[in-house]
C-alpha cells in the first residue's frame, strides 16, 4: 500500500513543487501549532504533515489578486467600439511579480456580464475555453501573451492596445482564438496569469461594456407639417407637367415623320418616270448612210 504522504504528493504536484510550500517546509524548524497549543511532542510529530499539507494547498489554491483594472482605449481613437469588436489599453508593467515567470502566459479572459461571477480559471492549458464555447460557458480566454509583451517602460510613438475580436480568420474552436464578439454584450474583461502548474494570478474584473448597435430606419411618427405636404404637393404637379410634355413631343414627332413620307401599299402601282441624259448621243449603226 502506498503511503499517505505520496498519493497526496502525486495528486497535488504543482503544491508541494512551488517554492512558497517549500518556504513554508523550511520555516518549521522542527515546530509545529501543537507545541504553542500544549501538545506533547509524540503528537505534534503526527499533526505536523497534516498541518503542512494544509498549508501548502491554502498557498497553492489561492490566486495572486492584482490590483489593475482592464480600461478600454481612448475615445478619440477611432473604431474604439464596433459590432463585434472592443479596444483595450495594454496592461503595461502590471505583471512584474515574483511569482510570475517570463514563461507564464498571460490570456485575456472575455466573459457575459452575468457570467463573470461563475468564472472558474481552468487548472490545465488543455480545459482553456474557446470561443466556441461562449454559448455555454459564457466566458473564454483569447489574447495569449507574456510580460515581456507589456514592458512597464512609456510606450513610444507606436500605439499599444489590444483589439479584442479582430480575427476573422482564425476557428472559434481553436484555442486563444480572438475570434469576433458573438454579441452586443454587456462584457467583462481581465487578465488571468497561468503557468505549466495552473493558474498563478489574475486581475480584477473591467466595467461593463456594451458594443454598438445597427439602427433600423424608421418613418417619423405622426402628422406632416403644413409645409412639407406643399413641397410634396408642388413637386407632384411638376413631376406631372414633366411627363406630359415628353409624352406630347413624342406624339408630335412621330406623326410629322410619318406623314410626309408616302407609302405605296403592295397592291398599288408605282409609275417610275423615264428620263434620258440630253448630253449623252448614241452612236449611228454601222453602214448606215
Amino acid at each position: 500500500m502506498p503511503h499517505p504522504g505520496n498519493e497526496a504528493q502525486h495528486r497535488q504536484p504543482s503544491l508541494w513543487g512551488s517554492g512558497r510550500c517549500r518556504q513554508t517546509l523550511g520555516q518549521t524548524n522542527g515546530r509545529t501549532p501543537g507545541l504553542a497549543m500544549g501538545l506533547s511532542g509524540g503528537q505534534s510529530l503526527l499533526l505536523m504533515p497534516l498541518w503542512l499539507l494544509l498549508s501548502c494547498l491554502q498557498l497553492g489554491t489561492s490566486l495572486e489578486r492584482i490590483g489593475y483594472v482592464p480600461q478600454l482605449s481612448s475615445a478619440t481613437l477611432a473604431g474604439r467600439l464596433t459590432q463585434s469588436t472592443l479596444t483595450l489599453e495594454q496592461p503595461r508593467g502590471q505583471f512584474s511579480h515574483l511569482n510570475i515567470s517570463d514563461f507564464d502566459a498571460i490570456w485575456l479572459v472575455v466573459a457575459h456580464s452575468k457570467a463573470s461571477q461563475n468564472f472558474t480559471a481552468p487548472q490545465r492549458v488543455e480545459d482553456t475555453p474557446v470561443p466556441a464555447s461562449f454559448s455555454q460557458r459564457g466566458y473564454y480566454l483569447t489574447l495569449m501573451a507574456n510580460r515581456a509583451l507589456y514592458p512597464g517602460d512609456r510606450p513610444g510613438k507606436q500605439l499599444r492596445v489590444l483589439r479584442v475580436g479582430n480575427d476573422t480568420r482564425c476557428s472559434p474552436r481553436t484555442r486563444g482564438c480572438n475570434h469576433p464578439l458573438p454579441g452586443p454584450g454587456p462584457y467583462r474583461m481581465k487578465f488571468l496569469v497561468m503557468s505549466d502548474r495552473g493558474p498563478v494570478a489574475e486581475t480584477e474584473w473591467s466595467s461593463e461594456t456594451r458594443l454598438q448597435q445597427a439602427e433600423a430606419l424608421q418613418a417619423v411618427p405622426g402628422p406632416q407639417s403644413a409645409g412639407t405636404v406643399v413641397i410634396i404637393a408642388i413637386l407632384s404637379v411638376l413631376l406631372a407637367v414633366l411627363l406630359t410634355a415628353l409624352l406630347t413631343l413624342l406624339i408630335y414627332t412621330c406623326y410629322d415623320t410619318c406623314g410626309s413620307t408616302p407609302i405605296s401599299g403592295p397592291g398599288e402601282p408605282v409609275c417610275v418616270r423615264r428620263y434620258d441624259t440630253h448630253h449623252v448621243c448614241s452612236p449611228p449603226a454601222a453602214g448606215g448612210s
